[in-house]
């Protein structure tokens, strides 16, 4: 928590009562420096998160496609695209959040909760981000185009009405992934599957149903997120189940039709259902023993054993779709 001015108290500080009303009344008095201010921009931006926008390759990598560097760069300027995209999501949820995030025990150090990042400025990087991306993707298709600013709506929507709404904001986030998936493939000019949009959806409604799951465990859950309040511990049950299961089995259908194994002529690529599998059972693993994380997905990315687990499925699924072999 590096700056010139600091509006919150340490990490691991807990604040209760009148102590958070007046750290949130001391914000307001904050004259940030311009490093504290450009620290703060990037945090805001959230790159760390970025790694959700590399599903806008994956068309690129099911079509054995990467072996063409004009798609290549295509991709890649999608990827780059979504990235500014949703920096400047994250951007605008945080002003709309600022109040309720001043009273949650971790983002309360968010830069513009604790005022390193004054609101005019960020509302200054909501217009020059969006501008950014909507002149990068005037380079590529329309279609393109039209998912990312599509993208950009339903997540505006998210930010200022729908997440206040319990499954709809779940299904928001879903949504979300399956609009980088479909962006992808307009970028790169590449046929996305019916099996990539169901695997696509049933995944992030599994991550964002586990999400939620763990917020509501949370101390002052509702005071942090409205929607919590129409959750309950045992619907989130069944609601990660049926989802987490959901993707897996689609995933397996996947690998199993007749179709996909002749494309990459081959037949083992079901072999690497195994590994979702795994990441499933981790991650449910990571919301239990991690009740005091900011986020389970974040965490997830920071697990050793998921990061492997993942890993090892992206080599197995490019050396079988690649038709890799020693020489």
């Amino acid at each position: 928590m590096d700056g010139d001015t600091e509006a919150a108290a340490p990490p691991g500080t807990v604040l209760d009562g009148e102590g958070v009303e007046a750290a949130a009344s001391d914000v307001s008095s904050l004259r940030p420096g311009y490093w504290t201010i450009l620290r703060g921009v990037v945090r805001t931006m959230r790159p760390h998160q970025w790694v959700k926008n590399l599903f806008v390759l994956a068309p690129v990598v099911f079509a054995k496609n990467l072996t063409h560097p004009s798609i290549i760069i295509s991709a890649l300027g999608a990827f780059g695209i979504f990235c500014l995209l949703a920096g400047s999501i994250y951007t605008l949820n945080d002003i709309v959040d600022v109040e309720a995030d001043r009273v949650h025990p971790v983002k309360r150090h968010r830069p513009i909760a604790a005022g390193r990042v004054p609101l005019p400025v960020a509302k200054a990087m909501v217009v020059v981000l969006l501008g950014l991306c909507i002149g990068g993707g005037l380079l590529g298709p329309w279609r393109f185009l039209a998912v990312a600013m599509g993208y950009f709506v339903l997540q505006t929507a998210y930010s200022f009405r729908l997440k206040k709404v319990a499954y709809v904001d779940v299904a928001c986030i879903a949504s979300g992934f399956v609009l980088r998936v479909l962006a992808g493939g307009f970028a790169t000019k590449t046929p996305v599957s019916t099996y990539m949009i169901l695997c696509t959806a049933f995944l992030a409604l599994f991550l964002g149903f586990g999400k939620r799951r763990h917020e509501l465990l949370g101390a002052k859950a509702v005071k942090q997120r409205e929607a919590l309040k129409h959750y309950s511990l045992e619907a989130l049950f069944w609601a990660l189940a049926a989802s987490g299961v959901a993707a897996v089995v689609s995933y397996l259908f996947y690998t199993l039709d007749d179709r996909i194994q002749q494309v990459f002529n081959s037949d083992w690529l079901w072999l690497t259902t195994i590994h979702p599998l795994i990441g499933v059972a981790r991650f449910l693993q990571l919301i239990k023993s991690r009740p005091n994380a900011e986020s389970p997905t974040q965490e997830m990315l920071r697990d050793v054993p998921f990061v492997l687990n993942l890993v090892t499925w992206v080599i197995e699924v490019i050396v079988i779709v690649y038709r890799l072999r020693p020489t």
